[in-house]
Parts: C-alpha cells; structure tokens; sequence
C-alpha cells in the first residue's frame, strides 16, 4: 500500500484502506452520502455495482465527516501481447465540497494500490479509470502514455487493452474507437463540480452520452510505456 509523505494531503484526515468486502454498514452509508452530494441524480445502484466489482475503498475522515472516499483494485491480468501485467483500477471517488482543492482524491486513490500477495516483481503498471468530466482527466494527461488523447484516434494494440480493460471493469458495452465506455440506459449522475475546463478539454468526452450513463475509459502506464505503445 502506498504511504502517505509527511506534510501530504493525507495528513489532516483519518486515513484508513479496507476491503470492500467488509465495509461496515455505517461507513457504506456514508459513502452513498457522499455520492449523493457529489453527484446529481447518484445512481446508488451504481456505486453497489462498483463496490461489487471493485477490491478496496480508502476512507478520510474529518472527525466523524467523510471527507472523501476512492475506490481501487490491483490485479495481475494477462492483457493482449502483455501477459502477467500488474493493472491498477481506479475507481469511483468523491470529495466533499468543504475539503476540495487539497489534492485529496490523488492521495486516497493511491492508497487503493493494495498487493494482494500475488503480485510479480515488476517495474511497470497500467493505470486505468473511468472518467465523466475533462477535470478528471487532468491526472491522466501528465502521463506521456495515455490514451486517449486528444486529436490521436487509439492504434490498434490500445483498442485491444481497452477491451480488456473495460472488461475488466464489467461494463455494459466498450466502443474501441472513442474509448466510451457505453451505460446500460441509466445515468450514473452528473458531478458536482466547479472546475472550469477549456471548450477542447471536451472534445474527447462528445461521443460520451451521460444520460446514458456512458463514461470515458482512460489508461497509462507508470513510469513509462512498453516498447511499441
């Protein structure tokens, strides 16, 4: 599990990573509460999906104030011309109005980087998330790697890791050229947020369709790219 540097973000909270599996009634409602603020129109049965589908939620707590939550898995997937790959999946993650601007959901998400025994020893891993809004690509684009990117369709070795990816993740329907991970009909909700982006930040969210319940499929590799990518 990655620790959190002295002076961090992490360091005002009571930071704690548990399963998903084990997470106490109390602190499950809390996380729908959370989501609720963050997002217009939540769809809880969403975030059960996701809580389903996905390992580990790392918790900060503000006294007894849920101050963000972030949802991860790390797993070792046999990805086309790329076997026994370490895959961080990153999840759904909220931060409450009031604690906003602190770097906070970085910090919790990368606490979601549980070993879960069975890693190889590896110096490189693929980041994945799934994104509803331009400010939340802003993570992704440091990474030279990313796809996708603005004005550079994916080649056809990304479209087969998207796939795989996006499988992984259990969603409905994967478009490879755009990257859209398609909803089953039903918005996951609208986030709250008020952040400005610049009007070509948009550009690689116009095939994603949010009534839908769609989202963007991004992934990176960290600290660099295989040969080819």
């Amino acid at each position: 599990m990655a620790g959190e540097r002295p002076g961090g973000p992490l360091t005002a909270f009571d930071a704690r990573v548990l399963g998903t599996d084990v997470l106490s009634p109390g602190d499950r409602a809390s996380v729908h509460a959370l989501f609720g603020v963050c997002y217009r129109q939540a769809d809880h049965a969403y975030l059960e999906r996701s809580l389903a589908t996905l390992s580990h939620v790392a918790l900060a707590f503000s006294g007894t104030t849920l101050a963000g939550f972030a949802l991860g898995d790390v797993r070792v997937m046999d990805l086309p011309r790329l076997p026994d790959t370490v895959v961080h999946l990153g999840g759904l993650g909220c931060t409450a109005p009031a604690f906003r601007r602190r770097g906070l959901f970085g910090a919790l998400e990368d606490l979601t980087y549980v070993d879960p025994g069975c890693l190889p020893e590896h110096s490189r891993m693929l980041i994945a998330g799934r994104v509803a809004h331009p400010a939340s690509m802003m993570m992704a684009r440091r990474f030279p790697s990313v796809v996708p990117r603005r004005g550079v369709p994916p080649g056809a070795w990304h479209r087969e890791v998207g796939v795989a990816i996006a499988a992984a993740y259990g969603v409905h329907a994967f478009d490879a050229a755009t990257f859209v991970c398609i909803g089953d009909g039903a918005s996951i909700g609208y986030p709250v947020i008020d952040v400005e982006a610049q009007p070509e930040a948009w550009d690689l969210f116009a095939p994603v369709d949010r009534d839908r319940g769609d989202a963007l499929l991004t992934i990176a590799w960290t600290p660099d790219a295989p040969d080819g990518w």
